[in-house]
């Protein structure tokens, strides 16, 4: 773009900020388009079909244009300030809970050429920007000046910053794995996808991901049947609006780092060819594995049942971050051990010490790298066989327990005799 402008007689300073700033407008787009045109559809419409009903049917073709009249009553909704609120703060806190998850598009692959910034730290700058959304929901809470708000803020920054700990350790395996914080050196790296070669950094992923994008079974951050609405109960209007646009973006886009992460992001046949075609093809495998990941995320929303609060943060430090800990401990001990031998592998294969066969078919870099992922397969398989076994003797306790209470009498309620006087 900036070439094109510069030959069209403006000057290179104005061509390259126009291209700029047509890049982030196009980036930022992406995820709030996603959301205004096709997020809220797809959303009601599979909820329907999970629980028997029709959804959205009468505005535009099967419902497409239903998202038209629900921003317009958005908008125009009356906006209200709660007396005694900190007007500023009060202001801000959706905008920063939007701008958080718009901002971790900028570092976002959607294809071999497509990229707003290929930051060297991109797996770093994920993390620190995801986290402004936690203070937007403290910030709302403590500005409302409402006494739920303000709880309803504080339980929900404590379940965020907790399910961080283990999302973050599950970050960390792919990142030794691929040698680079860079999310588009993160997909290039994936000659075999990660989720076959660490499933359990996935699923700590993908579960740690669900409590933070608030939902179920851990909708907690904002459970209408618990402290009235949660942080943005006196939210009206717009302002309410970003807040619901914030929270269903958040989930696209978890979906989105989901398949850069562990899916292989926009590699897939043809994806590598640097011109328009594999452009395109990649921005397909990237778009269809996010839905793909976002349809199970949504059928988890609509048929599993919210967990009480004290069972969410107790499975987060009592099963998920011992989890992490100790499958990131596993990962760098095998990759320690591993690497060098790896190393001279495909050190040899891409020199051209080994062609034909095989490595022709499949590719040297997929050959080089099988090694180490049926060694840390083979580790995730033993880890999940001796936490099934451990969880198994877990309930086996917790039933005895159960078992020799109901058996032990109560010596304020002794047992009666009753006798029945049974006639001829």
């Amino acid at each position: 773009m900036a070439e094109f402008l510069t030959n069209q007689g403006i000057s290179a300073t104005l061509a390259t900020f126009i291209a700029t700033f047509l890049g982030v407008v196009a980036v930022a787009s992406f995820g709030l388009g996603w959301f205004s045109v096709l997020g809220l559809w797809l959303e009601r419409k599979f909820a329907a079909r999970v629980q028997d009903r029709m959804g959205p049917n009468r505005v535009g073709p099967a419902g497409l244009l239903q998202v038209v009249p629900d921003l317009i009553k958005m908008i125009t909704k009356e906006d209200i300030t709660p007396q005694g609120a900190d007007k500023v703060v009060y202001n801000i806190a959706p905008l920063m809970a939007v701008g958080a998850v718009i901002l971790i598009w900028a570092v976002m692959p959607f294809s071999k050429q497509l990229i707003g910034a290929d930051l060297n730290v991109g797996a770093i700058y994920f993390v620190s920007v995801a986290s402004l959304g936690t203070l937007a929901i403290l910030l709302a809470g403590w500005a409302s000046n409402n006494k739920y708000a303000l709880l309803g803020a504080l339980r929900a920054v404590a379940a965020l910053v907790s399910y961080e700990v283990p999302m973050i350790l599950s970050i960390l395996v792919p990142v030794m794995l691929a040698g680079t914080m860079s999310m588009q050196g993160l997909v290039e790296q994936q000659h075999i996808w990660y989720i076959f070669v660490v499933p359990i950094s996935a699923f700590i992923f993908f579960t740690s991901n669900l409590a933070e994008t608030g939902r179920s079974p851990f909708d907690l951050i904002e459970a209408e049947s618990e402290l009235v609405a949660g942080y943005n109960v006196e939210y009206t209007g717009m302002k309410f609006g970003m807040f619901q646009a914030a929270e269903f973006v958040h989930a696209f886009t978890a979906c989105a780092l989901m398949a850069v992460l562990f899916i292989g992001g926009w590699r897939g046949p043809g994806s590598d060819q640097a011109n328009l075609g594999g452009t395109i093809l990649g921005f397909a495998y990237f778009f269809g594995k996010t839905m793909v990941i976002y349809l199970i995320m949504m059928l988890i929303r609509n048929t599993v049942p919210r967990v009480r609060i004290d069972q969410m943060m107790a499975f987060n430090w009592k099963f998920l971050v011992p989890l992490s800990l100790i499958n990131l401990l596993m990962v760098a001990f095998i990759q320690k051990l591993i690497v060098p031998q790896y190393d001279s592998v495909l050190t040899t294969i891409s020199g051209g010490g080994v062609e034909g066969g095989l490595y022709d078919a499949i590719g040297a870099n997929f050959v080089a790298e099988l090694p180490r992922a049926v060694i840390l397969l083979a580790a995730n398989l033993l880890v999940l066989g001796v936490l099934g076994r451990v969880i198994q003797m877990f309930i086996q306790a917790e039933r005895r327990r159960v078992g020799e209470i109901a058996s032990t009498p109560n010596p304020l309620h002794p047992p009666q005799r009753i006798e029945v006087a049974v006639g001829d």
